[in-house]
């Protein structure tokens, strides 16, 4: 088994499933480890046949970012992650997952791996891309669904039909 000294956790902040973090901590403590956190806000303008179409709050990706910050610092707290250690970026998650991932040294990525329905389901999850892109071990936790239900897009049980 790998020895590993630093391990990213990819914070979903969104209803951050406390699964996957208590993991990542579990391990940083088992392998006596450094642990970090990066949340990555996910800001895309709509576009119509080529027009850009802005919200009309421009400060609204200032707004994600500084509530970024405080969920992620209120998380490192509780996972015991000093402030340098914790990072907020903007960009696609796949791509700045990746490289913080490289740019740390970090020799372990945990990322939950939540279930998608939809065009998200078609087009791919963050975790699948860092998974087959990474430098380094991923481990993708597998979330249940917001009633705590396992969730068929994650192959982790049967589908629920409502």
């Amino acid at each position: 088994m790998n020895h590993y000294s630093h391990i990213l956790l990819a914070a979903d902040l969104s209803g951050e499933n406390p699964k996957t973090s208590q993991r990542a901590k579990q391990l940083a403590a088992c392998f006596d480890a450094k642990l970090s956190l990066v949340h990555v806000v996910e800001y895309l303008p709509l576009d119509y046949g080529g027009d850009q179409i802005y919200p009309m709050d421009l400060d609204l990706e200032d707004k994600l970012v500084s509530r970024a910050r405080e969920e992620l610092e209120r998380l490192g707290m509780e996972l015991g992650v000093p402030p340098s250690d914790q990072h907020v970026v903007i960009g696609a998650a796949k791509v700045e997952l990746l490289h913080l991932a490289e740019e740390q040294g970090v020799d372990l990525i945990v990322l939950g791996s939540p279930g998608r329905r939809g065009l998200a389901l078609l087009q791919g999850s963050p975790a699948n891309a860092v998974l087959h892109r990474a430098h380094c071990d991923v481990l993708a936790v597998r979330v249940e669904d917001r009633r705590g239900r396992p969730d068929l897009a994650t192959g982790s049980g049967t589908a629920w039909i409502e």
